[in-house]
């Protein structure tokens, strides 16, 4: 009898489904949802329940959880939440598209001078209501104040070569190999301003990028100073070493004292890695020199920041 079949999978409807193993067809089909986004921004992942803690200890959001994740997704701005780190941020002259006020917000001495900030450097300011800088925020404790920050517009490693050549300089180029916390990135573009630096260069993933906290500790300097992403950081560095250039990696265990070092007077590009794991065996491999700062205190290591500034300080002097 028609429709009461005891035959399994039997076809009860003309009309025709998606085909198995196709994924779809036309508007229905399947999209690529891109590269896997990094840990910290994986709902449920370790390390992204560790930065939303970070984010709310420093006043500090990436919309990068909210932007489209697939083919031709841009990058994301970022948020600062909080009236002090609002007001630091504006002081720190960090670049900015819009100032967000709260509607009916109860005024205090914070909130009038991120206003006077914010217009006297022609800031937009945009008044919202809570709800909204609340979905803006991820729910962050904003106090009524939250500051839009531009997506860095990052160099590509080349453009640095390029600016020592306009220059008429040896390039003197900083890498940094696993450098996560986005201050110490902002106190080696420091250190690059001050002792005049073509550039920094920075993996792609799993490294620290151009965030409010790096452009506040940079104090101004991330305006003077390219930072260039690198898609693979080792192949980046075998470019320079063809372009005459010669690789120098920072190691606590390395054969040469920094003192010793000839090739800080030419072309080259210094190599820092994380405190805790130094240089990754790939990027170690690759360096010509491996160069111990000599510390007379025993100190086991020093992080990025500081060990950028007195390498370059020492490659400034004998250019000079």
């Amino acid at each position: 009898m028609a429709g009461n079949s005891q035959r399994r999978n039997r076809r009860t409807s003309n009309k025709k489904g998606m085909k198995v193993g196709t994924g779809g067809h036309r508007r229905k089909a399947l999209e690529g949802k891109g590269p896997t986004p990094p840990a910290s921004d994986r709902k449920g992942h370790k390390k992204n329940r560790v930065a939303k803690a970070v984010a709310k200890r420093t006043g500090t959001v990436s919309a990068q959880s909210r932007r489209p994740s697939g083919r031709g997704a841009k990058a994301s701005s970022e948020m600062v939440v909080g009236r002090n780190s609002v007001v630091e941020a504006l002081r720190a002259e960090i670049p900015a598209t819009a100032v967000y006020v709260q509607q009916y917000i109860d005024s205090d001495d914070r909130v009038r001078e991120a206003i006077k900030l914010a217009v006297d450097r022609g800031v937009p300011l945009m008044e919202a209501a809570r709800p909204e800088l609340d979905r803006m925020t991820d729910g962050l404790n904003h106090q009524g104040l939250v500051l839009k920050i531009p997506p860095y517009e990052y160099a590509h490693p080349d453009d640095l070569l390029v600016a020592a050549a306009n220059s008429h300089e040896a390039p003197l180029i900083m890498a940094l190999d696993g450098i996560t916390d986005s201050r110490n990135l902002g106190a080696v573009v420091r250190s690059m301003a001050a002792f005049a630096g073509h550039g920094v260069v920075v993996p792609e993933r799993r490294a620290a990028g151009m965030t409010a906290g790096a452009w506040k500790t940079s104090a101004g300097a991330a305006a003077r100073v390219s930072v260039a992403r690198a898609t693979n950081l080792t192949r980046t560095l075998e470019s320079y070493q063809k372009a005459g250039l010669v690789v120098v990696g920072l190691a606590a265990d390395g054969a040469t004292d920094l003192h010793e070092l000839d090739a800080l007077a030419g072309p080259v590009v210094i190599v820092a890695g994380s405190e805790g794991k130094g240089l990754s065996r790939l990027v170690g491999e690759t360096c010509d020199y491996l160069v111990r700062i000599p510390m007379p205190g025993g100190a086991e290591s020093l992080n990025a920041g500081v060990a950028a500034g007195i390498v370059l300080y020492e490659a400034a002097r004998r250019r000079a």
